[in-house]
């Protein structure tokens, strides 16, 4: 059987609950590169291993927006944040920058949840 990244089961369970290394977060969403954790003061992102960007945290203070873009098989959630450069990708492809996590469509409903907290408390 071939395991095709758009034929997940829909029992596959993306998020939005605190989690064991997140137990204090509104919002935590897995995603193909890494966990997103939303929380009062900051965001917190944590990379896969085959990830080329480190782990961060950002204060809710520099977080300028959020790009959201559910995509047709793969979308991106990317938080604009003062003094890093906004990637907007191609015609082809996605943007990569560190504060860019890529999700499937399984990922779409926590990337919503976790783009609306993070933009709550950003205008907050």
């Amino acid at each position: 059987m071939i395991d095709l990244p758009w034929g997940r089961d829909s029992d596959t369970d993306t998020g939005t609950e605190p989690s064991d290394e997140h137990p204090d977060a509104d919002v935590v969403c897995e995603f193909q590169d890494g966990t997103l954790a939303v929380y009062d003061d900051y965001v917190a992102i944590t990379r896969v291993d085959r990830s080329n960007f480190d782990d961060r945290e950002i204060p809710v203070e520099e977080i300028t927006g959020v790009d959201y873009d559910g995509g047709i098989t793969i979308g991106y959630i990317q938080i604009e944040q003062v003094d890093i450069p906004v990637e907007s990708g191609g015609l082809l492809s996605d943007p990569v920058n560190p504060n860019t996590l890529h999700f499937d469509r399984s990922g779409r409903e926590c990337a919503k949840k976790a783009r609306d907290a993070i933009l709550e408390r950003a205008q907050g």
